[in-house]
Parts: C-alpha cells; structure tokens; sequence
C-alpha cells in the first residue's frame, strides 16, 4: 500500500490519521553552524549580569559567623514578623483576590479593561508611591483612615496590621493575574452544564470552577507569599521601621547594611532561599516549556 505524500515530501501515516513529526536536530534552525555570535554575547553578558551579584553574594557570606547572625533574637523576630505577616497578606488576597479575578475573567462590563489596568497598576508602580497612596487613603487625615480613626478608633499606620495592608497591595495583582489567566483557560461550559442541572451560579463556581483552577490559585498565591515576604517600599513608608512591630527581613537587611554589612549579607541569603525555593516549587509550572 502506497501511503500519501504531502507538498514537503513527508509521508503520512494515514493509520495514525496525522503526518509523522519530523525531528528538528540542534543547530538546524541556524544552518548547522550553532548560535550566532551577534545573539550569543549580549546573551552571556545578560546572563553574567543577573548571576554574578548572586554569586558575589554567596562568595561574600560570613560563613563561620553566619550561625550565630541568624540565631540572634533580632533576625528571628523579623523572620517571624515576615512569615506572619506575608502569609496574612496572602490569605488577604485569596479572599478578595479570587472573586476579582473570577470578576475580569467572567464577567463582561463597561471599563473592564479600566479596572483590569488599575488592578495590575501595583505591579508596575514604585513601591513607595504605593506607600504614599496607602497613607493617603488610610492614614490618621487620610481619605478612609480619617473616618475609621473616629469612628471606631482604629489607627493602621505604623501597626503590624499597615505592614499586612502594605504587602497585600503589592502582592495581590500576582494572584490576580495568575487566576484570571487560570480562569479564561478553563472552560466555561463545565459551570454552564452544572447551572442547567440546577446549581446557583456561586454554587457552581464553588463545586465546579474552584477545583478546576485551583492550580492556578495555588501559583498565584505562592506567588502573592513570595512578593509580599520581599516587600520594602511601601512597608517602610506605610508602617515604618519599628523592632518587633513592623520591622521585616526586608527592613531588617536595609538597617543591618549601615552598620553590620555581615549580617545584612546573611538576612540577604535568607531571603534568597526563600525565593529559590519557590522557584524551584513553580518551575514545573511556568518555566518548563510542556
């Protein structure tokens, strides 16, 4: 039996109902003469550029005093004030994260595009702008802090609570955006067919939707979790610097670098496990090419 060819020559394998994949050796996209030179220097000197302060960092590390710079009461009080307060950001943002992104993906209203572009407007704004603009609608004469001062004397600048407040408006737009994306991927016609066989539309979104995208949360929040616990702008200028109160990892190097450069190197591979560590948790995720 004579199998049909197609314009390129290939044959096709009319069992498998597809044409064979033909497989591409390396170095044949540039004509067998391997990477260009043009592309491969900017790409080592690139590469050389995001590496090498990592390594200088590791090469400068006090190892042999680095037990005791992490065992002293100031680092575990900021480590802990950073996991506390990083995880509360995160379920912050879970909560009102979720139903927002669901909100973009679902829904169609006028200025969706707007709110979508003053949603993620965090990720690229400066970090003490943030910090201005929290204390600005939440400080003591602020816009909204003004009314909860005297209404129900509640006061977030400078409070445990304002470092929360601060890492969740910074940390929030990476999960939504994670789980708006996650949402627009998953089809819409699993929540469809559970509304036509009775199911509310939040019972649908809670028993259907939810399962299907909670892949997509779980990067999203870790995500959330990794921003939040990095945070230092608009901490410092929302809710200051204050030991045991408001004082971070982030804040922690920043002070122990003008007087103690060795332990401001050692609080820095701290926050650098932490940030290879979710890495390494997500690379299955978005950066392996499937």
């Amino acid at each position: 039996m004579t199998l049909p060819v197609d314009k390129s020559g290939a044959a096709t394998d009319t069992l498998r109902g597809g044409p064979r994949r033909r497989r591409v050796r390396t170095g044949e996209g540039t004509g067998g003469r391997g990477v260009p030179l043009p592309l491969l220097v900017p790409a080592l000197i690139g590469l050389a550029f995001l590496v090498v302060p990592l390594i200088a960092l590791l090469v400068r590390a006090p190892w042999r005093s680095l037990p005791d710079l992490l065992t002293s009461a100031e680092v575990w009080q900021a480590l802990r004030l950073s996991l506390v307060c990083a995880t509360a950001a995160t379920a912050v943002s879970l909560v009102i994260g979720v139903p927002l992104a669901w909100l973009l993906a679902r829904v169609e209203f006028p200025g969706r595009g707007l709110v979508r572009a003053l949603v993620t407007l965090p990720l690229v704004l400066p970090p003490v702008v943030g910090g201005v603009a929290l204390l600005v609608a939440l400080g003591r004469n602020g816009i909204v802090g003004k009314w909860l001062d005297s209404s129900f004397g509640i006061t977030l600048p400078f409070t445990t609570t304002g470092v929360v407040i601060a890492e969740a408006f910074v940390a929030m737009p990476f999960l939504v955006i994670s789980v708006e994306g996650t949402l627009r991927a998953a089809d819409p016609r699993y929540e469809e067919a559970a509304a036509t066989l009775g199911a509310s539309r939040f019972t649908a979104f809670r028993r259907v939707t939810l399962p299907l995208i909670a892949p997509g949360i779980a990067a999203g929040a870790v995500l959330a979790w990794a921003r939040a616990l990095g945070e230092f702008g608009a901490t410092i200028t929302f809710a200051g610097n204050f030991p045991g109160r408001t004082q971070t990892m982030p804040l922690a190097v920043y002070l122990a670098l003008q007087s103690d450069p060795e332990a401001a190197i050692a609080l820095s591979l701290v926050l650098l496990a932490v940030s290879v560590a979710v890495l390494a948790g997500l690379r299955d995720r978005w950066m392996t090419a499937r």
